[in-house]
């Protein structure tokens, strides 16, 4: 499959993207399940997370961030539920739309590679009105910052260089980065006041 030449609708590109099984097709790494991509277009947000791929419970539920990171993130952002799943207050694009599997140790693989390349673009092109971009994680930072992201840390250490551009990196909300966020005091107490104050400022 290949994505749309020509601008299409929102809901068009929703249904295209989900309705996408290249990477259960690629022979050589195929996705260990049937593919069910999680995203949330939308033509009224100004505000994308870039998140990395969706983990095993999303995979399970088809809804974005419905785990404990996703109370993490919520939590950053000083949003309800509700405010979250409006689609109105936020657009949902991850580099890799499917559940990617587990390594030999247990951990998410990283997002597939088939995804970004094939329909970042596009579902960009279709969202113009997006005027803060919210990159969580190394891989979501490489795509939207390119040459200027670093090391994950580095990276957000410089959010205010950064959020001159319109995107703001944060790390994955993982529990797995608990002891990153005590060595990192900063972090909660420069770049969250920020980030909350203008996402107070779009949504509803």
């Amino acid at each position: 499959m290949q994505a749309p030449l020509q601008p299409v609708s929102i809901a068009g590109l929703s249904a295209a993207i989900r309705a996408c099984r290249v990477c259960r097709d690629v022979p050589e790494r195929p996705l260990p399940h049937e593919p069910r991509p999680v995203v949330v277009l939308s033509a009224a947000a100004r505000i994308l997370i870039a998140g990395q791929a969706p983990g095993l419970r999303v995979q399970e539920t088809g809804i974005p961030f419905n785990d404990a990171s996703g109370d993490r993130l919520r939590q950053w952002l000083a949003v309800s539920r509700d405010q979250f799943y409006d689609s109105a207050n936020f657009a949902i694009l991850p580099m890799g739309f499917c559940f990617p599997g587990y390594d030999a140790k247990g951990s998410d693989l990283p997002p597939r590679r088939e995804c970004a390349p094939l329909w970042r673009a596009p579902a960009l092109s279709a969202m113009p009105q997006i005027g803060l971009v919210i990159a969580v994680g190394g891989y979501a930072q490489k795509w939207h910052l390119g040459r200027c992201a670093a090391a994950m840390t580095e990276t957000v250490r410089d959010w205010r260089q950064h959020l001159e551009s319109g995107v703001l990196p944060l790390p994955h909300p993982s529990w797995r980065n608990t002891g990153w966020l005590r060595q990192n005091p900063w972090f909660e107490a420069e770049l969250l006041p920020v980030l909350r104050e203008k996402v107070s400022r779009w949504i509803s």
